[in-house]
């Protein structure tokens, strides 16, 4: 690859550049990645609003969510509101090989797609149950723990896939269908509004309902090996469960390269294969190159599933954990202070 070129209307510049510090890559590598996986990638991000992690030379990794003043006019984009800023913020849509070769070239290593499509913002299309070791060197224990959210999944009917995160752990993917029966009509018309956002309301908590549900009976499986802790100091050298990932929530898209030492790729990999594997077995030099022809995540997804009742509400009666953390940490600062004075 020269150092510059021109791809579907896109010029791609300085390919020859180092990605980042201890990439093991240029820029162009990352191109010809994203550009060799566009067609498995463009499915899992096409109409979500996306957030990528984007390296500038000399600068730390930064995530960029509203899209820069320069975007080309033919990146499509979606205004979305951020309740923590008070603003709407501008996300780009990635539909298309140009716009992945452009966010490419702005050196976007990282794809982090919502749970939602941009149509129907309030309603996940999957849950994602995040499963991360104590220590960067204890994947196996991983891969123990994801087979745990995998019992339990089969517990109460329900199947995920699974790929690695790109980092240190897995992700346990399971599709599901928060459509109520005949809720679209039968003509397939659009529905009010407010009953809509008030549906989409109500299919959001419930999917959170039951990714802390399954975390939970996970951890029950085997409170040796995983916790649901979100506080770090009391998870006690466990692999944790992370069950938010829901709501407004993202997550490292499958083949999303990640910003780290040899740049790893979020790859699928078969139930069987899991202990088998570990994350650096997939990185932008690789990952292409094991796929052939295929895509094996679009193979290996179920189909939607729908949420049971007594699941959604054995969920309701777990605190969030995020919440939670939040209180406790402020109770445990409070008793600090008071001890000190």
């Amino acid at each position: 690859m020269s150092a510059g070129e021109t791809r579907d209307g896109v010029s791609l510049t300085h390919l020859d550049q180092p990605l980042f510090d201890e990439a093991g890559a240029t820029k162009g590598d990352l191109v010809e990645y994203l550009d060799a996986v566009g067609d498995r990638i463009i499915p899992q991000l096409a109409g979500r609003p996306l957030s990528v992690v984007r390296v500038r030379p000399g600068q730390p990794p930064f995530m960029q969510k509203n899209v820069p003043r320069y975007t080309p006019p033919w990146v499509a984009t979606v205004p979305v509101w951020a309740e923590a800023s008070k603003r709407e913020v501008s996300y780009a849509l990635c539909d298309d090989r140009r716009t992945l070769l452009w966010f490419a070239n702005q050196r976007a290593v990282e794809y982090h797609p919502t749970l939602s499509l941009a149509a129907r913002p309030h309603r996940p299309t999957h849950l994602v149950l995040d499963i991360d070791p104590p220590s960067g060197e204890a994947f196996e224990l991983v891969v123990r723990a994801a087979f745990l959210v995998r019992e339990a999944l089969a517990e109460v009917g329900l199947a995920g896939a699974v790929k690695t995160s790109g980092a240190k752990g897995v992700h346990v993917i399971v599709p599901i269908d928060t459509e109520s029966d005949g809720e679209d009509g039968g003509d397939g018309g659009a529905r009010d509004g407010a009953e809509e956002e008030a549906q989409g309301w109500a299919a959001a908590e419930a999917a959170a309902a039951v990714t802390r549900a399954i975390a939970a009976r996970a951890e029950r499986l085997d409170p040796a090996l995983a916790t649901t802790a979100f506080i770090r100091e009391d998870r006690g050298g466990k692999v944790f469960l992370d069950s938010t990932r829901a709501g407004g929530a993202t997550v490292a898209a499958v083949y999303s390269p990640r910003v780290r030492p040899g740049v790893p790729v979020s790859f699928p990999v078969p139930w069987a294969d899991l202990d088998r594997v570990t994350p650096a077995d997939f990185t932008v030099h690789t990952a292409a190159g094991l796929l052939g022809d295929g895509d094996p995540w679009a193979s290996q997804l179920p189909a939607p599933q729908r949420l049971s009742a007594d699941l959604i509400e054995e969920g309701r009666a777990i605190p969030v954990a995020r919440v939670q953390a939040m209180h406790e940490g402020k109770r445990r600062a409070r008793a600090r202070r008071e001890a000190g004075g």
